[in-house]
């Protein structure tokens, strides 16, 4: 039988039919009200998936102020990572670091001219203090200047895909604050990114290097502990448990204040086993880095979300999908498809038994033999029945997961192959007379 049904493609024309659902931008849940959020830009996201449960102008450049430390802590963790900075490594300070760490009108841990400090400690001045000389001095030990560090930074906003941003220091501060000092930019220039961007890079550290939250989450500690240098460092994230408006679950990530930028935090917190990230620009009602207002803001992103959604997995990794893919010159026409891994989706914190809109996008319409388990084959797009205007962090409008081939497929014999061959020539000619008819009647 399946001699004959290779060869009838000679004499039949066969499509390839994929499932194709139709699906339209509705509200993430038409039920829920949205908060308030007093501030210019802001945006709420499901950590794992990416998924947006808030947004408010969050594709606007705006500026980040000390937000901007959450690139040097990637670059930092990156580059520990791939063993080319040790936290032991020591970090000579410049005049440029000590002139600005000396600077108590800004966020800093005095450093000494010339002295040695551990990548480690300044690392922990940098997520905890947000200390500025100490953001400068990693910065000329990786790069050798400032200004090669922000060549840095740019880089790797665009390898990760931030978005529309703009660099022109390692701290955040406005380069009016550099003591002339600064190399890019103008003296009124300061770093920007969207609320879209800082929440993707949030998500990206968080995946990417997990142990920055065990930084990110101190609440307290001294810096030189011990020496005539200690000073005591409190976060400036004051969501985090111990501090004045603690939170459970919160766990960083970092606050940034200029007066351009205005108050501005980017948080995580974790709650029934869903981590949230939210970012906050220019809260608006700010009068300084000690007021509420940015926190009152991000309460009210963190109570939307755990209190309206929750993380539901609604495929089980290895699911078998209704589409299949045709196999070339194999001794099977075709090979069954299953899901990669599991599909997890944010759904409204009522939903039992969702309903689902399913599209699988195969790349191909077949695959050549032999065919090896487990090949990635195409995709399948997930989304709630309601769908939503909202889409994900990425800018992806649904959930996807990879499809793959359920068994392995074995080149059909010499004869078979010869049989195909024939099949194939006969197609041609096949082709070729419609081709040349068709054409007498043009």
């Amino acid at each position: 039988m399946r001699i004959f049904s290779k060869l009838g493609v000679v004499f039949l024309a066969a499509t390839l039919a994929m499932s194709s659902l139709v699906h339209g931008p509705m509200t993430v849940d038409a039920a829920v009200t949205p908060p308030t959020v007093n501030a210019n830009a802001a945006i709420t996201i499901e950590e794992g998936t990416g998924k947006i449960l808030y947004n408010k102008n969050a594709d606007q450049l705006m500026g980040i102020a000390s937000m901007t430390k959450m690139v040097n802590e990637y670059l930092i963790l990156e580059a520990v990572a791939n063993g080319k900075l040790k936290w032991d490594d020591k970090v000579k300070i410049s005049d440029y670091a000590y002139e600005i760490s000396q600077d108590r009108s800004l966020s800093n841990v005095p450093l000494r001219r010339g002295e040695e400090y551990s990548v480690e400690e300044l690392y922990q001045a940098i997520a905890i203090y947000s200390a500025n000389g100490a953001a400068i001095a990693v910065a000329e030990k990786m790069a050798g200047s400032e200004a090669k560090f922000v060549d840095m930074m740019n880089k790797k906003a665009d390898e990760l895909k931030l978005g529309e941003h703009k660099f022109v220091n390692a701290t955040g501060l406005s380069n009016a604050d550099l003591k002339g000092k600064f190399s890019v930019g103008s003296v009124t220039d300061e770093n920007k990114m969207t609320a879209r961007g800082m929440a993707k890079l949030a998500q990206h550290i968080i995946q990417d290097y997990p142990d920055v939250l065990k930084t990110s989450s101190i609440a307290k500690k001294k810096f030189r502990e011990g020496t005539s240098d200690q000073i005591d460092m409190t976060n400036w994230n004051w969501l985090l448990p111990g501090l004045i408006y603690a939170r459970e679950g919160v766990d960083g990530l970092k606050t940034g204040t200029t007066d351009y930028a205005g108050q501005c935090l980017t948080a995580t917190a974790v709650q029934d086993g869903m981590r949230v990230i939210t970012v906050v620009m220019h809260a608006n009602g700010g009068t300084s880095a000690h007021d509420k207002t940015r926190f009152n803001e991000t309460n009210k992103m963190l109570d939307h979300a755990f209190n309206n959604f929750k993380v539901m997995e609604v495929r089980k990794a290895d699911t078998a999908v209704k589409e299949t893919i045709a196999v070339n010159k194999g001794k099977e026409d075709n090979v069954s498809l299953i899901t990669k891994d599991a599909v997890k989706i944010v759904v409204p914190k009522t939903t039992t038994e969702p309903k689902l809109v399913e599209k699988v996008m195969l790349d191909e319409k077949t695959i050549d033999a032999p065919v090896k388990k487990d090949t990635k084959v195409g995709i399948m797009a997930v989304q709630l029945k309601d769908g939503d205007t909202l889409g994900y962090v990425d800018g992806k409008k649904t959930d996807t997961i990879n499809i793959v081939t359920k068994d392995n497929v074995d080149e059909a014999n010499w004869f078979m192959l010869m049989l195909y061959s024939i099949g194939d020539f006969f197609t041609g000619i096949w082709n070729y007379v419609v081709d040349g008819v068709s054409g007498w009647f043009k």
